[in-house]
């Protein structure tokens, strides 16, 4: 069994929604719980550390069991693997917002989970078109943001001892895709603007977090996630997705 626990918010919520189903078909036995609150910075997770505050919804392997609990809380239930830590999404390129609260939520992960992997979940910039009021941030364009994200997480890698999981270069290298290039009437892998698409976008993800966490190829993973709205889940997208996600893999083993 190995225990994964995602200190987070929507984002990360996005990222383990198929993570459980990926790693089954696979025949891994995880246990992956995401601690949620929307749109949740670094800041008020350690304000919540703080103060013990039972704020965060407990998802089990993606499902929302109707648990309220702590981070302290979550942290002593189980003896976890692998803890992931990350930035509010508009916040995510802007290096000074990191500190001193990735250091401080760092040092309570390693008091109360000392045997724990800790990663970092790398967020993605936002859609072209996207009208999320941080977008502001990067002057309302992607590229930019991108760059910035990027920036920071290498930054705090090259500072802190923590992991990176590079959702957001998986995301950036899929929209260069003719497939995924939204400005040119591609598939958006956004819902809204900011959150992964349910199908595409969430497969990724959880796609990318199987390689980098359980370290298995997801090449001849089988498993496909459910259809929205009617539509039928294209298989050859899934594939290229595969490909994407698993050669990212390599050349990020290869970089560190």
């Amino acid at each position: 069994m190995i225990n994964i626990l995602a200190i987070g918010n929507s984002f990360s919520q996005d990222a383990t929604a198929y993570l459980y189903s990926i790693a089954k078909e696979a025949g891994k036995e995880i246990k992956v719980v995401n601690l949620y609150i929307g749109g949740c910075s670094l800041e008020t997770h350690w304000r919540n550390i703080i103060n013990n505050a039972a704020l965060y919804d407990y998802e089990l392997n993606g499902q929302n069991t109707g648990r309220k609990i702590s981070i302290t809380e979550a942290l002593m239930e189980e003896f976890w693997d692998y803890v992931t830590l990350q930035q509010v999404s508009g916040a995510s390129g802007l290096l000074d917002t990191f500190y001193p609260y990735i250091t401080n939520i760092s040092d309570c992960v390693r008091h109360y989970a000392p045997a724990a992997e800790q990663l970092l979940h790398q967020t993605w910039a936002y859609e072209l078109d996207s009208d999320h009021p941080h977008f502001i941030n990067y002057d309302k364009n992607q590229s930019k943001m991108f760059i910035a994200i990027e920036g920071a997480y290498q930054s705090l890698t090259a500072r802190c001892p923590l992991g990176l999981i590079p959702s957001g270069q998986v995301i950036q290298r899929l929209r260069s895709n003719p497939v995924f290039d939204y400005g040119k009437g591609g598939i958006s892998l956004c819902r809204d603007g900011f959150h992964l698409d349910l199908v595409y976008g969430r497969y990724a993800i959880a796609a990318t977090w199987f390689e980098f966490i359980l370290k298995e190829s997801i090449l001849e993973n089988s498993f496909l996630p459910p259809a929205s709205e009617g539509k039928e889940v294209d298989q050859l997208i899934i594939q290229l997705i595969k490909e994407t996600v698993h050669k990212t893999a390599q050349c990020f083993s290869r970089l560190h």
